[in-house]
């Protein structure tokens, strides 16, 4: 199985211990088993910085503030789960069997942590270049090249709203779900007489969901 991977990472492990651990589901671990949260904390860190200095190489004249918006969007943890299906990392990730039956494989927070560790685990095993080699074949092909920044849906909304002097959105959180290591928020938009709502693995994800949602009905 990590010949396997390591193939779809296009790297071989000096340490496979690593590979292990960046594989395995908090649901999953154990004191001789660790999850993959910690290599999840650095990959994330290691990602950031391919990410902005791709950025600052592919859009020269481009400010700060839409620099960070690029950023932000490919560096959030729906984008990282789209590069772990495009590898289909799924089925290799250890999951207890709860949460297996609960559908964890197809969970973007999961395959989007277990994306970013195993970035953390080859920064740990080989150094930056080929993390940054793996980054960069996954999310080049995910850059946008317009013109134009992209706009955050929250963004987007509130510019519809106000155009139609209908006032600020109202986001409500209405539910949360599953376990402390991988909840599920539910959040509601109200504006002018329109609702949506929009689920993700943050407040702040469910929030853009929620508005996109929105976006999509009135532009319908």
């Amino acid at each position: 199985m990590s010949r396997d991977i390591e193939k779809r990472l296009g790297y071989h492990f000096k340490n496979t211990r690593l590979l292990t651990e960046a594989l395995t589901h908090p649901s999953a671990s154990s004191a001789l088993s660790p999850s993959y949260q910690r290599l999840e904390f650095l990959g994330d860190r290691v990602l950031g910085l391919v990410v902005a200095r791709l950025l600052i190489e592919r859009f020269p004249l481009e400010a700060e503030g839409d620099l960070a918006k690029r950023h932000a969007q490919l560096v959030s943890r729906e984008t990282a789960a789209k590069a772990a299906r495009t590898l289909d990392i799924g089925p290799f990730i250890k999951f207890s069997k709860g949460e297996f039956d609960a559908g964890g494989q197809g969970s973007s927070s999961a395959l989007g942590d277990v994306m970013e560790a195993l970035l953390g685990a080859i920064y740990q095993d080989g150094g930056l270049a080929p993390a940054e080699a793996l980054a960069l074949r996954l999310w080049e092909p995910m850059l946008s090249l317009d013109l134009t920044p992209p706009k955050d849906a929250k963004t987007a909304l509130q510019e519809w709203s106000q155009a139609r002097s209908l006032g600020l959105p109202v986001y409500t959180v209405v539910g949360q779900s599953g376990p402390a290591h991988d909840p599920r928020f539910e959040v509601k938009v109200q504006v002018g007489g329109y609702a949506a709502s929009g689920e993700g693995a943050s407040k702040r994800a469910a929030e853009q969901l929620a508005a996109r949602s929105l976006l999509d009905r009135v532009d319908a």
